[in-house]
C-alpha cells in the first residue's frame, strides 16, 4: 500500500475552480481535502463529487449538529458521497451521535467537533460553561466513544489527552501552524509535528499551504517535518 500523507488541505472557499486548482497543485503531498460549510453551501453534492473525481480522500467538515432524526437523516444523504471522514458535534448529546454513525457507509470516520480550535476559556464561560478546556475535551472525547464514533476533532494542545482516554481513537487535529507560520484566529496552535508526536491521526491545514506562493512547495515542506 502506498503511503498516504496524513495531511488533508482545507479548501474553505466556495469557489468551486479555485478549490480543484488548488488540489491539483498539491495531490501528491497532501493525503486527502477537506471540504467544509462554505465549500458545501456554495456548491452542494455535485461539487463534492467533482472534487472527489480528482483521487483524493473527501473529509467533509460539515459539522452536523441537530436533534438525532435530523442529522441521521442528513449523514444518509451524504452517504452516496462515500466521504472518508465527516465531522457531527460532541455537543449535540449521545442519542445524535449514535444516529450519526448508525446511518455513515461502513468506510466512513465519524468524528465529532469537542470545541471548535476558535474558542479559549473565556468564550467557554460566556455560553455558561466551565472555562476548563481541557475538562469540556476529556468530557466530550469519553461521550463520543462511548456513542460508537471512531474519533474526535481537537486542537494540538488537547489531543494528548485525548489519546489518553482513547488509545485507539482516530484524531483530527486543526488550526496546526508551521513554525515558522501565522497564527490567524486560531487561539490554540502548535507545529504539525508536534501534533503528531502527540497522537494526531490526521492533520487538517489550510492557509499555510493555500495561501502560500508556491502550495505545492509548502505541503512538500511540511510534509518533510513528519
Amino acid at each position: 500500500m502506498t503511503h498516504r500523507s496524513p495531511i488533508y488541505v482545507a479548501l474553505d472557499t466556495p469557489d468551486i475552480e479555485h478549490a480543484k486548482a488548488l488540489a491539483q497543485k498539491v495531490r501528491h503531498h497532501v493525503g486527502g481535502i477537506k471540504l467544509g460549510l462554505e465549500f458545501f453551501a456554495a456548491n452542494g453534492r455535485p461539487g463534492v463529487r467533482e472534487m472527489a473525481a480528482l483521487g483524493l480522500p473527501i473529509f467533509l467538515d460539515l459539522k452536523l449538529h441537530d436533534i438525532p432524526n435530523t442529522v441521521g437523516k442528513a449523514m444518509q444523504a451524504l452517504s452516496v458521497l462515500e466521504p472518508a471522514i465527516v465531522t457531527v458535534h460532541t455537543a449535540g448529546g449521545r442519542a445524535m451521535m449514535e444516529d450519526a454513525k448508525a446511518a455513515a457507509p461502513l468506510g466512513t470516520k465519524v468524528v465529532g467537533v469537542t470545541m471548535l480550535t476558535s474558542l479559549d476559556g473565556n468564550d467557554l464561560r460566556s455560553i455558561g460553561l466551565q472555562d476548563d478546556v481541557h475538562g469540556q475535551v476529556e468530557r466530550l472525547t469519553g461521550l463520543a466513544r462511548e456513542a460508537g464514533l471512531d474519533g474526535v476533532v481537537c486542537s494540538g494542545a488537547e489531543v494528548a489527552i485525548a489519546k489518553k482516554i482513547w488509545s485507539d481513537g482516530f484524531f483530527v487535529v486543526p488550526g496546526v501552524r508551521p513554525a515558522d507560520g501565522v497564527v490567524g484566529d486560531q487561539k490554540r496552535v502548535v507545529t504539525p509535528r508536534q501534533a503528531r508526536d502527540r497522537g494526531a491521526s490526521v492533520l487538517v491545514i489550510g492557509r499555510p499551504i493555500t495561501k502560500a506562493e508556491d502550495p505545492d512547495a509548502a505541503a512538500r515542506a511540511i510534509e518533510a517535518t513528519l
